[in-house]
């Protein structure tokens, strides 16, 4: 299970992003928040992905407290979780190879030996050639970069996934092949999903459950 509970975030203390907001995911259950664009979804979505710091609240993941944010998480917290953003270009170090993009999480636990297949996997699952995986983030489309991006959020094997309006920027059908490769992921894995956005037909299609901004604020 995945509990936010109570959480005060943004960046700016007088003025923060997220008031008083809890939420509860159970393993392999899909969850949709949406709400429009600078309510503060995605201030909680990096708050859940342990990517943000909340001035006031708390997070478990199984029970088990966190108290360490990115790199100072707990290494078993920190891959437990996989985030895809809306902007892939943000996201990605420009200097590398898609495969390498793909790569990173297992080269930072040390699991060098995974890579080879599992990149070979993650690339026929995401509809990435060969070709494709030795071009730089310059040299492909927004919809091929996120297909990468999707794959690297995977990679670890995550039982956890925030996508963070991670379809906003791509058409109908790269939307729909990507939500295909998660949603079969999360077959295989039983993975719980927490997805952010605004497009109320998306996240009804996809989760089990949609829940309306502000609804799960105590104001």
């Amino acid at each position: 299970m995945l509990e936010l509970h109570e959480i005060t975030a943004g960046y700016d203390r007088r003025a923060p992003a997220v008031r008083g907001a809890s939420l509860t995911l159970d393993q392999g259950e899909s969850i949709g928040l949406l709400g429009p664009s600078g309510c503060g979804k995605s201030t909680l979505a990096k708050v859940a992905a342990l990517l943000h710091r909340p001035y006031q609240g708390h997070v478990r993941i199984d029970g088990q407290p966190v108290h360490g944010w990115r790199h100072s998480a707990p290494q078993a917290q920190r891959t437990a979780i996989g985030v895809v953003f809306q902007q892939p270009r943000l996201s990605a170090d420009p200097r590398l190879a898609l495969k390498d993009l793909m790569a990173e999480p297992l080269r930072a636990t040390g699991r060098r030996a995974e890579i080879v297949p599992r990149i070979k996997e993650l690339s026929a699952a995401v509809g990435l050639t060969e070709e494709l995986l030795n071009r730089r983030p310059h040299e492909v489309s927004d919809g091929q970069l996120q297909r990468a991006c999707l794959a690297r959020a995977l990679v670890l094997r995550p039982r956890w996934l925030v996508c963070d309006e991670m379809t906003a920027m791509l058409d109908a059908s790269t939307t729909a092949a990507l939500v295909a490769v998660v949603e079969e992921y999360r077959r295989e894995s039983g993975a719980g999903l927490l997805a952010v956005g605004h497009d109320r037909v998306l996240l009804e299609r996809w989760c089990d459950r949609t829940i309306q901004w502000p609804d799960i604020v105590d104001e």
